[in-house]
């Protein structure tokens, strides 16, 4: 048993190591290090300051301004690509022909890394070149080129629609699956009780895949809070700090400013915001008793 235990740990003990080394070591030295006035270019001078960082972040107008638009970008974006999202599941589950070539384009944005989707949209918008703003003129419905990335009034709205385009495939594969897993037996009887569309939609389809959806919601919810490379793509945060995030601003603290302390409070914010927010997203939808018959 000696023997087997030993081994059983040598063949753990790499695994262990680079989890150590690359989880929770980053994880523990970023909240020494938010406690410290650590700057990358004055390293010899490294020292505690206690809660400074916290309080320079909760003075700095820059910050408060990356909160709101965080819970903005959050919210709208979460809210358009669930609806998509779903809409689009729904309209891949029947058959119909050339249903997984339209499968391949609906789920190909979710192959694409979000720093390029950034890329493609910042041409897209661009006020010269940019395709958008050829059709709208086309269209009739604008008479002059919009700058979008370069008017605070559209910048933020520009980098949510590329949000969207994005994360519309996440839910629409994850609720697919789970769409394609309620039994068919369930519509039968809603069937022979004359249950309408939309009541077996309420009554059947929407109870049994709402495990899913509290799941992903919840996931994207995180994912789209800490993922700043669409805005560093298309917009680096500007116009004048108009579009950036929380993750986005902390990246900045640590890429130009070099300033790691700051940087690292900004981090145990966002962790701090995510737990209240996974405390309150679970305790609302009542996740344990969801899915129950």
């Amino acid at each position: 048993m000696k023997n087997q235990r030993i081994f059983i740990l040598s063949g753990l003990l790499p695994a262990l190591c680079l989890v150590l080394v690359f989880t929770y070591y980053p994880f523990l030295k970023g909240i020494l290090m938010a406690f410290q006035d650590y700057k990358l270019f004055d390293l010899r001078n490294v020292h505690f300051v206690g809660l400074a960082n916290f309080k320079a972040a909760f003075h700095d107008p820059k910050i408060m301004m990356a909160m709101k638009n965080s819970a903005y970008w959050v919210f709208c974006s979460l809210i358009l690509q669930f609806t998509f999202g779903l809409l689009l599941a729904l309209a891949m589950k029947k058959q119909f022909r050339g249903r997984g070539i339209y499968q391949g384009f609906a789920f190909y944005s979710w192959a694409l890394s979000g720093f390029l989707i950034g890329l493609i949209w910042k041409w897209m918008f661009n006020s010269q070149i940019g395709v958008i703003n050829d059709l709208l003129l086309k269209l009739g419905i604008i008479n002059e080129r919009i700058g979008f990335l370069s008017d605070p009034k559209w910048a933020m709205v520009s980098v949510i629609v590329a949000n969207v385009w994005y994360g519309v495939a996440f839910f629409a594969i994850m609720l697919l699956a789970a769409l394609q897993s309620v039994p068919g037996e369930l519509y039968e009887a809603a069937d022979m009780d004359g249950a309408t569309g939309a009541r077996k939609f309420l009554n059947v389809t929407l109870p049994y895949i709402m495990p899913t959806i509290i799941a992903t919601t919840l996931l994207r919810a995180i994912w789209i809070f800490n993922d700043p490379t669409i805005i560093y793509g298309l917009t680096n945060g500007g116009p004048a700090g108009t579009t950036h995030i929380l993750s986005s601003l902390m990246l900045d603290k640590i890429l130009y400013g070099g300033d790691y302390g700051a940087a690292s409070a900004i981090g145990i914010i966002m962790i701090v915001i995510l737990l209240l927010y996974t405390i309150f997203f679970l305790a609302v939808t009542k996740a344990e008793k969801v899915g129950d018959f």
